[in-house]
């Protein structure tokens, strides 16, 4: 079986779950960062030249930096020359033509007028091609999972497209809405009595996924996310394009079942990382505090839920790349690297646990305070607070941007075959 690239970098916690499916279906892969793009790892470098490069979500502007120029026409030319790109959600957008987008399809991003209308995610029902080779025999209608999707704006009928949105699920959110405990009509009504508009409607009937050549290659993106644990029609529908990327067979691949439940506190630890062990404690006690004020939840084992303007990805993304971390096996060069790094990592994680705490604790202050107008909680306070700490949206930033950066190049370390 032919290898598979992965695209790591600004992948966040969703380059975990690509590599987690990959490597529960004993398919070969490689996660690779954009400067070894630039410096031939498509071309073969590391060997063998890849049959496809993946790339997950995570932040098309981030990802389009870090290729740089080089890596970006690296892309170009190994899907020129037979390669095949499948993207999801960012790693889709990153494709798409316009700003930041490597112009490998002939479709742009569509935005948003409603921002809020970003903030869907759960499981949809999706109606798919059964025409095309790129979907399974009998498979026609599925529940599929998007995460924060963006959109396409359709403009080039050479675009072939595999899925699109129907109704939404019964595990569907709008922000911090759970759908399903709306009483039928709600969304009507509140558009009606003070004009807003949150249902997910306007998603009915646009492309979800999408296919089209590029020279001698293929482009498949995705803003359903394929790869999530435990959802069948959609692993199944990976595995199927797995097996048409790598030439295996189908039923073979099928039979490989879901990618497994991730249980991210449940991971065995395996390098016993004093500091590690102690950023998971502290997240965890970040996780316990927002979760006692009504602040995050768990939605799954994996992913976290959050009331809308608190950083809960960031929070998932940082215990989720320690948890699977302290689960690897180092060899000498990541010790090197580590211990190099360990000391100014436990600065900044003690520094996020303090400020993120605070920070949780003046955000639920102002919900409670909030009806009596007393003005005692600045909004451009807490907006500073959370620039220092993580950023402001949509660019990460803060002590979170360095700290995720350490774990996402420990993290490509410990996952690297053991000749690199």
């Amino acid at each position: 079986m032919s290898s598979i690239h992965i695209y790591w970098d600004e992948s966040h916690f969703w380059g975990l779950l690509v590599a987690r499916a990959l490597r529960a279906w004993s398919v070969p892969h490689r996660l690779v960062r954009g400067s070894e793009i630039a410096d031939g790892a498509l071309a073969g470098k590391f060997g063998e030249v890849p049959q496809a490069l993946i790339v997950p979500g995570g932040r098309a502007k981030g990802k389009a930096d870090r290729l740089g120029t080089d890596g970006m026409d690296a892309v170009r030319s190994f899907v020129e020359a037979g390669g095949t790109y499948l993207g999801f959600c960012g790693g889709a957008g990153l494709a798409l033509t316009g700003p930041f987008g490597l112009g490998l399809s002939p479709w742009s991003r569509k935005p948003y007028t409603n921002r809020l209308h970003h903030f869907m995610s759960g499981h949809v029902e999706a109606r798919l091609d059964t025409g095309s080779e790129l979907v399974p025999d009998g498979m026609d209608e599925v529940l599929l999972p998007v995460w924060w999707p963006g959109r396409f704006e359709p403009s080039d009928p050479s675009v072939e497209i595999l899925a699109r949105f129907g109704a939404p699920g019964p595990d569907f959110w709008v922000a911090d809405l759970n759908l399903a405990t709306l009483p039928g009509g709600t969304m009507n009504d509140w558009e009606a009595l003070y004009g807003v508009d949150l249902s997910p409607r306007f998603m009915e009937g646009q492309p979800v996924v999408a296919a089209n050549r590029l020279g001698r290659g293929r482009v498949i993106l995705s803003y359903a996310h394929l790869e999530t644990p435990a959802s069948p029609q959609a692993n199944r529908w990976l595995l199927h394009l797995l097996a048409t990327i790598l030439g295996e067979d189908p039923a073979a691949m099928a039979a490989k079942g879901p990618v497994p439940a991730w249980d991210v506190a449940a991971r065995e630890i395996a390098w016993e990382d004093e500091v590690l062990l102690e950023a998971r404690r502290a997240m965890e006690e970040i996780i316990r505090t927002g979760a006692d004020h009504f602040l995050l939840f768990w939605r799954n084992p994996w992913l976290l839920g959050w009331r809308r303007g608190i950083p809960g990805a960031g929070i998932n993304t940082l215990y989720s790349l320690i948890c699977e971390s302290l689960a690897g096996e180092p060899d000498q060069d990541t010790l090197r690297f580590w211990e190099g790094e360990r000391d100014r990592f436990r600065v900044l994680m003690h520094l996020l646990k303090n400020g993120l705490t605070g920070y949780l604790l003046a955000e639920r202050l102002a919900m409670t305070v909030f009806h009596s107008d007393t003005g005692a909680v600045s909004k451009e306070g807490l907006r500073d607070q959370r620039r220092a700490l993580f950023g402001l949206p949509p660019e990460p930033g803060g002590i979170f941007a360095d700290l995720a950066g350490s774990l996402e190049e420990l993290y490509w370390r410990l996952s690297r075959p053991a000749s690199s």
